[in-house]
């Protein structure tokens, strides 16, 4: 039985980029709140939890499209891959 290997449609991957865009805005308004110092201890507690949890879903997203752009770049024949970092120079 061999595996499938179909392109995602579309729609999947608008779903996956909004759910990657809204973990990380509400990551950004945790972190601002964990900043302002103004939480009790154990909402801070709550509220860095959480943040945990989506700073490892973004996590995963991007590890997820890096794969992806790696691959896309295999399977057309491109040799030579830079990372972000290396284009700059």
């Amino acid at each position: 039985m061999s595996e499938s290997t179909a392109p995602e449609q579309p729609a999947d991957n608008d779903e996956r980029i909004r759910d990657f865009e809204q973990s990380l805005a509400r990551l950004e308004q945790i972190v601002q709140r964990l900043e302002q110092g103004e939480l009790g201890l154990e909402e801070s507690l709550q509220q860095f939890e959480q943040g945990v949890k989506l700073a490892q879903a973004c996590q995963g997203a991007l590890d997820a499209a890096e794969l992806r752009v790696e691959q896309l770049i295999e399977q057309n024949g491109l040799q030579q891959t830079l990372s972000f970092d290396d284009a700059d120079e």
